[in-house]
Parts: structure tokens; C-alpha cells; sequence
């Protein structure tokens, strides 16, 4: 039977843009604008899904059209959304982002106030269901207090993806109950006041986190566990579109450990999917496979 995963955090419409040329700031540029299903706690389960994981993904989506858009995408991938919440008050979660020519983000605004409705009270109905996977993914989407909770009351394999600088640091009362975490290295320094990757890695450990995953750019990937500590160059790709590069790392990280893949196995997954997405127009690679 496939592996089954829970997956915990935001899911939104991303709406983004790439100019013919040159940015041209305070002016209208001409290019091409895309809008797809994303969000990095329903990215992470589609490629999950993709991995061939049996996905439960906990979420909160408006009574809107872009909330049903998202349900509609989500049941013709077979992601099981049972669990998740509509809010009837509140827009569906928005993703706003201008890539470079070159794919690489420009600017992003991302609008996920409706994840606060992911209450301790909430989620605590679905624990028996929770501690019955095989692991649970959350993306710092979450309240401060749910996340926490879950901490205290998931004893599955728990994993956690800080999503940006400014949710980042949510996470720091539950570095002591993860599986993983998958910072890129600002991220790993707010968490740690460390600046060196190497450094916040150990940091990280010492505070109780089993496997780090410090995604370094274009630099590749610093990946630790207990003694060892593993610089690991990018996978060279052709990049159109970075944005959900770091969900499918994720993914896959989550997917080799449920494998029992050792730590180099595991960074070497996560450097393939990122690059897989990368070189793909969408936020999700439909033909993401690990070798």
C-alpha cells in the first residue's frame, strides 16, 4: 500500500507574470501572465501525489470561485481534501508573483489571512487521523499556536517548510519535534542567528531537529545530520520558472525518508526534484520522478 502523508498549510491561486524583457519599473510591461492552483502546503501534496503517496491535504479555502477551482483541482488529482475547511466570510488565499526573464522571482505578495482559521480547535478533531500516517508535513501558513499544537500532540514523523523570512520563524518551538526542516539559508539564520549555512545547520540540530535541508540558491543544497554535513552542488536544468522549486524539494525530502533513504540520498532527491520544477513553466512538474 502506498505510503500515507497528511499534509497541513496554505493552498491558494497563484497569479504570475514574466515581461518579454526587461522589467520596467512604474510602467506596464509586456508578457505573459499564468493563473494555476498553488500554495506551498497543496504544491508539497501534489507532488507527493505525483511521488505516489497517499495525500491528505488540510487546508483552508473560501466559498469563491477560486476556492472552487482549487477543490475542483485538487479531487481530478486524487488529493483527498476531507479534512480541509471552507470559510464562507473569507476570500480564497491569492499568491501574487513577477518572475524575472530569466525565471527568477522579482517581487511576490502573497494574501493567506484565511489560514488563521487552522485553530488548535480545529485541527484537534482530526488527530486520530493524524497519528495514523505515516508522516505530516506542515508549512508555516500556520498560526503560531497550531503549530505548536501540533508539535505537542503529532507523534508521527513531522516535517516542517518555514515558506518565507517573514513566517520563518513560527517555527522555533517546534525544532525540537521535527523529522526535517527545509530552510533556505535566510531562514535558517533567523531561526538561528546564524549566518554560515554550516553553522545554523549544527544550530538547528542542537535544537532537536533530526535532518536539515538549507536550500542555497544557485549554490545547491547543505544537508546535515549528526556529524555529517553534506554541500551538494545544484542539478544543472534550464530555468524557466523557480517558483514551487523549493515545495517539490520538500516533497521529496519527505518522500525518501518515509523510504528510509539515508541523508545523501535524500539531498540528492530533493536537488533532482528542484531542478525537475525549475525547468517547468508550472509551480508542479506533472512529470516529476525520482530515479
Amino acid at each position: 500500500m502506498n505510503p500515507s502523508v497528511i499534509v497541513i498549510g496554505g493552498a491558494n491561486m497563484d497569479i504570475g507574470g514574466s515581461p518579454s524583457g526587461d522589467f520596467r519599473l512604474h510602467d506596464s510591461n509586456p508578457g505573459v501572465v499564468h493563473l494555476r492552483p498553488g500554495g506551498v502546503g497543496r504544491n508539497i501534496a501534489h507532488n507527493l501525489h505525483l511521488l505516489g503517496a497517499q495525500v491528505s491535504l488540510i487546508t483552508a479555502l473560501g466559498d469563491d470561485f477560486f476556492g472552487e477551482a482549487l477543490r475542483r483541482s485538487c479531487n481530478e488529482l486524487g488529493l483527498d481534501l476531507s479534512m480541509s475547511l471552507t470559510a464562507h466570510d473569507l476570500r480564497t488565499s491569492t499568491y501574487l508573483y513577477l518572475n524575472e526573464p530569466h525565471g527568477d522571482m522579482h517581487a511576490a505578495i502573497a494574501d493567506m489571512g484565511i489560514t488563521a482559521r487552522l485553530t488548535p480547535d480545529y485541527l484537534r478533531r482530526w488527530l486520530p487521523r493524524l497519528e495514523r500516517a505515516d508522516a505530516v508535513v506542515m508549512d508555516a501558513n500556520l498560526p503560531q499556536e497550531s503549530i505548536d499544537f501540533l508539535c505537542e500532540n503529532c507523534h508521527v514523523p513531522l516535517y516542517a517548510d518555514p515558506v518565507s523570512s517573514a513566517k520563518a520563524t513560527r517555527l522555533k518551538n517546534a525544532l525540537p519535534y521535527l523529522t526535517a526542516i527545509k530552510p533556505n539559508a535566510l531562514e535558517a539564520e533567523l531561526l538561528t542567528a546564524e549566518h554560515e549555512a554550516t553553522v545554523a545547520a549544527r544550530s538547528l540540530m542542537a535544537r532537536g531537529v533530526r535532518r536539515v535541508f538549507i536550500s542555497l540558491g544557485a549554490q545547491g543544497l547543505l544537508a546535515a545530520e549528526g556529524e555529517d554535513v553534506l554541500k551538494l552542488p545544484a542539478l544543472s536544468c534550464e530555468l524557466v520558472n523557480v517558483t514551487g522549486a523549493g515545495d517539490a524539494a520538500m516533497a521529496a525530502i519527505v518522500w525518501s525518508g518515509i523510504q528510509g533513504a539515508d541523508l545523501a540520498e535524500s539531498a540528492m532527491a530533493a536537488l533532482s526534484a528542484a531542478a525537475q520544477t525549475a525547468s517547468c513553466v508550472s509551480t508542479v512538474n506533472p512529470k516529476l520522478k525520482l530515479t
